[in-house]
């Protein structure tokens, strides 16, 4: 018997171990077109289209029979799971999750991240290294639960456009932003988005993100440590990476670094570099 772990596709996760994964997808539509996420559209065909048409994408959630589907393949080759999804403050995944698990109790443990993103990517690199050390699924669930948190998640964006269109903030807040030509940096708390800050131009959002990292207290190298991206174009994330290497380098043997899925990136947006790591004891 052996532990699997299950994410929804709004979970970035170190692409050195991606195939590890089970991945349930979300959806995303463009007007009439429907898209499973990850699956029937890449990053790259999400992006373009996300800025080539006038169309904002709708997202949804998981539904509970994907989950019963992947459940019943673990639960019939003699294995248990641990499930981790996106902030059930920010979607109804967890609830499709839990709906289903409803038929597999002992077998199947769901776990809300409370986050999203490079955020919900690391805690499930967390519960690869728990079922690896062999831990069993239950007590995997309860430690994350306890890990999660640790986590800390800052992102700058290139605006707050989309999370206004998205209805994931006030139009005020997006207004002030885009009158400013600021780039918001903002942060996931009690699973739910906040915006930390306002910067010009992308080397003062470096330097707030930077500042957002030490003041909170900083990174705990032994866990997992996930930056990524949005877009079609990852240079922000490398000059993010090399204004902050301080901060890295000597301390971790590999950053490793990720697209952000198409999911959450309807709501950031192109241009968003995003840092996950878990706050020291």
């Amino acid at each position: 018997m052996s532990v699997k772990i299950i994410v929804d596709s709004t979970a970035d996760v170190n692409p050195t171990i991606r195939e590890r994964f089970t991945v349930v997808p979300l959806t995303v539509r463009f007007g009439d077109e429907e898209y499973l996420d990850g699956v029937t559209i890449s990053y790259d065909e999400f992006y373009k289209k996300l800025i080539e048409t006038d169309v904002l994408p709708k997202t949804s959630q998981a539904t509970p029979d994907a989950f019963a589907q992947r459940y019943k393949e673990v639960v019939g080759a003699g294995d248990t799971a641990v499930v981790i999804t996106i902030s059930q403050k920010l979607s109804g995944t967890y609830q499709s999750a839990s709906m289903a698990a409803a038929d597999y109790a002992g077998s199947i443990y769901v776990v809300d991240s409370n986050n999203v993103a490079t955020g919900t990517g690391i805690l499930a690199e967390l519960a690869l290294q728990l079922a690896d050390s062999g831990m069993d699924a239950e007590s995997i669930a309860q430690r994350l639960t306890e890990e999660r948190e640790r986590i800390c998640i800052v992102a700058m964006l290139d605006t707050l456009e989309y999370l206004k269109r998205g209805g994931r903030i006030s139009k005020v807040a997006a207004f002030a932003g885009g009158v400013l030509s600021i780039k918001p940096v903002i942060s996931i708390r009690d699973g739910e988005i906040v915006v930390l800050g306002k910067a010009r131009g992308s080397k003062q959002g470096n330097n707030l993100l930077i500042k957002e990292i030490e003041k909170a207290g900083g990174a705990d190298y032994d866990m997992p440590i996930l930056i990524g991206y949005s877009g079609l174009d990852d240079t922000l994330m490398r000059k993010y990476i090399e204004d902050s290497a301080f901060l890295w380098e000597g301390r971790v043997e590999e950053l490793h670094t990720t697209p952000v899925g198409s999911v959450i990136g309807t709501h950031a947006g192109p241009g968003g570099v995003v840092a996950a790591f878990f706050k020291k004891v």
